[in-house]
């Protein structure tokens, strides 16, 4: 296995993309979702775009933004996590505002590779492109696995578990953990999205019905209501950081 990034293999692309998405695709119909689009990564972000290839054959990809953190008016990693990381990094190029850290988006295994720990030279990988690029940290929003299976509970509860031998009990939080990352805090806001009854059916194929509704993919309910026809999903995260 070698990684390659799009800036170098622009025809991996597809392919890459092909492996699937992070929690489902419904993530992605939000603002800050519909920013991270293939062409934008292929014009701006090329090089923070990185791809495993096995046989020329993608088996992983790992995307990631360059933003300005910490700075003068971003003293801290924001309560709205990977929705505002990417609406951050947006504005940065806007403004021509030179980026000093590095923001995970998502890691994503090809299903017939995981379990063969891929994720962590993944991250490694995006450690080193980080530090190659001139970026003093990797930030990372990070999305707990197995928050999938208890989406009522607490994230502050759910996140600060660990085993007996000290690390965390989440094992994609354990993976960033050892590679050195620390927990900086809850961000409770990380990915919210809102549509009506049908949007949702669409994005999931689960009918909602009022009150709290529970969907594969999903590590927090959406909360319905049928006669104003919408549906919101406020997913929280954890805020995660690699020093170089």
């Amino acid at each position: 296995m070698h990684i390659v990034d799009l800036a170098t293999r622009p025809d991996l692309a597809e392919a890459a993309l092909d492996l699937g998405d992070v929690g489902g695709q419904f993530i992605y119909q939000g603002s800050s979702g519909k920013i991270i689009t293939l062409e934008r990564f292929q014009r701006l972000w090329a090089r923070y775009f990185l791809i495993a290839v096995e046989d020329e054959v993608p088996i992983a990809r790992a995307l990631s933004v360059p933003l300005a953190f910490p700075a003068h008016d971003r003293a801290e990693l924001p309560d709205h996590g990977w929705d505002e990381a990417i609406q951050w990094a947006a504005q940065d190029k806007m403004d021509g505002r030179e980026p000093n850290a590095l923001c995970a988006l998502e890691v994503v295994i090809d299903p017939r590779h995981r379990g063969k720990g891929l994720s962590a030279p993944m991250l490694a990988a995006l450690k080193a492109r980080a530090a190659e690029t001139g970026l003093a940290k990797l930030l990372v929003s990070v999305r707990p696995i197995g928050k999938e299976d208890e989406p009522n509970a607490l994230m502050s509860e759910y996140a600060n578990r660990r085993r007996p031998d000290g690390l965390f009990a989440d094992r994609w939080m354990r993976t960033h953990e050892r590679l050195g990352a620390k927990m900086i805090k809850i961000c409770p806001f990380a990915v919210t999205l809102s549509g009506s009854l049908a949007d949702w059916h669409d994005w999931t194929g689960v009918k909602l019905v009022d009150g709290d509704n529970h969907f594969p993919g999903g590590i927090a309910p959406v909360v319905a209501s049928v006669d104003r026809d919408y549906g919101v999903y406020v997913e929280p995260n954890v805020w995660m950081e690699h020093p170089m």
